[in-house]
Parts: structure tokens; sequence; C-alpha cells
């Protein structure tokens, strides 16, 4: 399947609840998860639909999340088991989706039975259902206003903010950043916001992480580094600074978004040695 969007935005659709949700709803199945998008060791519940007034409860747990693309296996279930790669890679025509399913049925021939009269025709129903609404949503999120969160490392550590609002966000922390502007790159907002949020002079270093797709904005996040003779930052628009180590990344109480990214940064502050390579 091939999606007219960046590898990166393709990616965080397969994150998006509601991008899952709209296609297991067109095949008559259910979707259900704890938040907006889909993190690393999260669980998702899903009721399969077999026949009118009978639903087969799924449970599985994802167990890889990149901008290459998402796994899960089964939780439990009737399956004995069930795997789901999604791979992405990047084309000049656009990104292409691969999708490889496997399961293992119960009951033996009868299973395997099940699997040939029913298994594989609701598999390809649901997986073309899911294209089509990446399609559908793609062609809307790339249109949206972007906005940049920053990771800017320093030493193993990144810098988190703690906001002070809207209510609902005061006291959570997050990764310093803002709206790009009409004419202005994204490197060139990640430099802008910095100096304005923390007074300081960075220089943007790559990505991090897949596109993250919000209510109204597609977020997404970039590495950067202090600029030789940058001031030290300062909590201009936040109530706090704190530089955090991968320890501290998942004590830390993030805003929704950013605790999207949690595990990358994890990654990426383990590899730190020091600076950042701007490839993840």
């Amino acid at each position: 399947m091939l999606i007219d969007a960046p590898r990166r935005t393709v990616a965080g659709l397969l994150r998006d609840a509601e991008v899952s949700a709209e296609a297991m709803r067109r095949c008559g199945h259910r979707f259900a998860m704890a938040g907006r998008l889909v993190c690393l060791g999260e669980t998702v519940r899903i009721q399969v639909r077999l026949a009118p007034g009978v639903r087969v409860p799924l449970r599985t747990r994802i167990t890889a999340v990149s901008h290459s693309g998402l796994e899960s296996v089964l939780v439990s279930g009737p399956l004995r088991a069930l795997r789901h790669r999604s791979t992405l890679t990047e084309t000049a025509a656009g990104t292409l989706l691969l999708d490889e399913l496997s399961w293992t049925s119960p009951l033996g021939p009868l299973g395997r039975l099940g699997d040939v009269v029913l298994g594989r025709s609701l598999v390809l129903r649901l997986l073309a259902a899911r294209a089509d609404a990446l399609v559908e949503r793609a062609a809307e999120v790339t249109a949206r206003p972007v906005v940049v969160a920053t990771a800017l490392l320093r030493d193993g550590a990144v810098l988190a903010a703690q906001r002070t609002r809207p209510p609902e966000l005061a006291g959570r922390w997050e990764l310093p950043g803002g709206r790009v502007e009409r004419g202005e790159t994204e490197s060139d907002a990640v430099v802008r916001e910095l100096r304005e949020e923390l007074g300081a002079e960075v220089r943007a270093t790559g990505r991090l992480g897949t596109d993250l797709p919000l209510a109204d904005v597609l977020l997404r996040v970039h590495t950067a580094e202090l600029a030789p003779g940058s001031p030290e930052p300062e909590p201009l628009e936040h109530a706090a600074l704190q530089w955090v180590d991968a320890a501290g990344v998942p004590e830390l109480d993030w805003v929704p978004a950013d605790r999207a990214v949690a595990a990358d940064l994890v990654a990426l502050l383990r590899d730190e040695a020091p600076g950042c390579s701007g490839v993840r």
C-alpha cells in the first residue's frame, strides 16, 4: 500500500487511536486504548465481530514503535498466538506500507479450516479498511499547521520544562517548542522558540520519533544542542526547568503528547556520548 505522505507522518498515523478505531468500525469491530497515541508497551483492546451478536475479545501489546513501523503481539484471547508487524519504507512516490500478520488458531484442524473460511477474509477486509483510513487521514494531517517540540540535549540529559497553563496541564512537563510560522523552516522554528522560551541559542540537529497527530496540528519532535557561547537556559515562559537523564525520563509527569516520545528519548539518551546523531 502506497500512501502519499512522509514516512514519519504515516508512522504517527499508525499510532493514532482514531485511525484504528475508524478502520475497526467500518468492519463492525471495536477498538479501545487508554490514550490518543499508541506508546511502547501499551495494551490495546479489540472486539472482533464474527457474526451478528457474536464478538471475540482480544488484547494485544505494542512491542515496537518507531518511524519505521509498529509491532504488536497477543496478550489474551482465544487465539494461541497473534503477531502484527507494519513496516514503512520511504519511496520517491510516497511511503510504502507492508503488513505482516500471523496467528495460530485453537482447535487444530478445525481451527485451520476456520482460518480458510473466515479468518483470512476478515483480516484482509480489516487491513483494506485501515489502508483507506490511513490514506484519508494522511491527506488531512499533512495540511495541518506544524508544531515543533525540541529535545535539547546535553551530557546525556534532556531539558524538560514545566507548564504553567492551561490549568489541566499546569505542573506537568514538556519539551519546549511552538508553532512553525509562515515562511519558516522547522529548524528555524526550533531556534526561535527556544530563544523566546529559554533565552538560549541552540542548533537543531535532527528528528526524533514519529510525527504526532494531535487535535488540530501535527507535532514533530526535533533534537538540538546549545550553540557555543549560548546563555544557560532559563524558564522565561515556564515554571521550572530540569535536565533529565535516561533513568528519569519515564518517571516525569509529561504532557500526553510528549509522553509518546518517552521511549525514543530514553533510547537516545542511552546512546548519547556526547552530542546527538539526529537519526532516530
